[in-house]
């Protein structure tokens, strides 16, 4: 378990500083909130962290999982797992499919597997459902597929970017908390980007973006 550690991050868009000399420490299993209006450079920061951010930026400063600096790491090699507004669930899989395709590489036998699959599954409270189209679920169980299938690549942190939003309010607070404990539990430092203050975990750390 480690941290997620920014230092002196800054990032700019034609010479308009929309991140400037940003510094936080994210511990494990704790989640600390990004928030501010559209535009003010939240998801973009998200970006920056994966390795995803747009040529037209131009950005400085260092991302590490503890020691690690991630900086100059491809997006695929830095083990951050993503959740975003839209699941993004592969419509011609399965449930399972979808799952076992997130799966670690050392993951190897078919036994082994479908045996992680079954298991997230009976986490998510979907046992049986691995055969399941996507299609054919609910907007929170789809969530919450999408959720497992991203912790099932054993990232070293989680990036949160809005992804309750297109939930109504009951099934809101129901995936909050769902996220909230799952992470926790697996010890992972958790970035969270909203412009919702309910969205934010009790007692959890708020900076606000774009305040001047």
């Amino acid at each position: 378990m480690t941290p997620l550690v920014l230092e002196g991050v800054r990032i700019t868009l034609a010479g308009h500083a929309l991140v400037d000399a940003l510094s936080l420490t994210v511990a494990p299993g704790q989640c600390v909130t990004l928030m501010g209006p559209s535009g003010c450079g939240k998801s973009t920061l998200l970006a920056y962290i994966a390795g995803t951010l747009d040529a037209a930026f131009a950005a400085s400063g260092s991302v590490r999982i503890g020691e690690r600096d991630l900086v100059q790491v491809p997006p695929e090699q830095r083990r951050l797992g993503i959740l975003f507004q839209d699941d993004l669930l592969f419509p011609h899989m399965s449930v399972g499919g979808n799952l076992a395709f997130a799966l670690a590489s050392h993951v190897r036998s078919r036994e082994a597997r479908a045996a992680r699959v079954d298991a997230a599954l009976a986490e998510a409270g979907l046992a049986g459902f691995a055969a399941r189209d996507p299609a054919t679920l609910s907007g929170g169980q789809r969530a919450r597929v999408a959720l497992m299938r991203t912790l099932l690549s054993e990232p070293a942190a989680l990036l949160l970017d809005e992804p309750f939003n297109k939930l109504d309010a009951a099934l809101r607070g129901e995936f909050r908390s769902f996220v909230y404990a799952h992470a926790a539990e697996r010890g992972l430092p958790m970035l969270l980007v909203t412009h919702d203050a309910d969205d934010a975990p009790p007692r959890g750390r708020v900076i606000a973006l774009g305040t001047g």
